[in-house]
């Protein structure tokens, strides 16, 4: 059976490669990863986070503000911040346990070793670290939620 390392190694093979997807089956323990950024125009949840800010953008318009001031705004915030993704699929959780407060909470300042969520995969939790120091500006999955491999979960204004 795989270990978590070689879970992880070859969810990282495979992330961004030419390859469509590895299936492995040993006993009970069955492993299925797909790739997600082949380049194929499939409906996925991490094309979802993507999207809000683009709809933001398309709304604006109808302001009293030109398409061009526009995109060079849009330009200078995704370039102000950081995204954190998941570095696995896995549930996410944004309390190190049910009773305990939230690792981070929007406006919150973190550093580059600040733990800002757990995921958990086959009863296993991994912590995810902010790796930027910056304020979190948005979260962008809610408690117990499944993510995947690579999706956006928060939007850090680096520091």
């Amino acid at each position: 059976m795989l270990n978590s390392k070689e879970i992880i190694d070859i969810i990282n093979h495979v992330n961004g490669s030419t390859v469509d997807g590895v299936h492995y089956e040993h006993k009970d323990f069955v492993l299925k990863v797909t790739n997600q950024g082949s380049g194929k125009k499939e409906g996925t949840k991490q094309e979802k986070p993507v999207s809000r800010p683009v709809q933001k953008e398309e709304e604006k318009p109808h302001e009293a503000q030109s398409p061009d001031d526009s995109r060079k705004e849009s330009t200078k915030n995704e370039l102000d911040t950081h995204t954190i993704t998941a570095s696995m699929v896995g549930v996410f959780y944004d309390t190190p346990s049910p009773d305990e407060p939230a690792f981070i909470q929007e406006g919150d300042t973190v550093d580059e070793d600040t733990v800002v969520c757990v995921l958990e995969a086959m009863k296993m939790f991994n912590d995810v670290h902010a790796d930027v120091k910056g304020t979190v500006k948005e979260i962008l999955v809610n408690n117990g939620e499944l993510v995947e491999f690579g999706q956006p979960l928060f939007v850090v204004e680096p520091a």
